[in-house]
């Protein structure tokens, strides 16, 4: 008899740009946690809800970690990251996009024109 495994499944990854149902914006697959698309910035992240402070992490593999305070139901951890992750990148809310991962921890945003660059990502875009 086979034995299950402990470890937790892994999402899968984007196999291509396409768009996610109702997703106003395409997938971008990529080989970094962040990448320009015109004046645009988009972001793989990797969420943890429920966390005791909003913080913005290190990068783990092809996404950037985040952190809120606020409780994973209904997508309100999402949209309070979208709200914490407009003032760090000096933009308005509506400045951001969640292309995939509105219920799920692993997310692809894109931000338009954002008027600052948190540090971590500032290392990435730079090499």
């Amino acid at each position: 008899m086979a034995r299950k495994s402990k470890a937790a499944p892994q999402p899968p990854e984007p196999e291509d740009e396409t768009e996610e149902p109702g997703s106003p914006a395409p997938r971008m697959k990529m080989n970094t946690p962040c990448a320009w698309d015109g004046d645009t910035l988009v972001v793989n992240i990797l969420g943890t809800p429920a966390a005791k402070r909003d913080a913005i992490g290190k990068t783990k593999g092809h996404q950037l970690k985040v952190s809120v305070t606020a409780t994973p139901v209904a997508g309100k951890a999402t949209d309070h990251m979208v709200k914490f992750l407009a003032e760090e990148f000096d933009v308005p809310a509506k400045a951001i996009t969640v292309v995939f991962g509105r219920f799920n921890v692993n997310k692809q945003l894109r931000i338009l024109a954002p008027k600052k660059i948190p540090a971590v990502l500032a290392k990435v875009l730079e090499g």
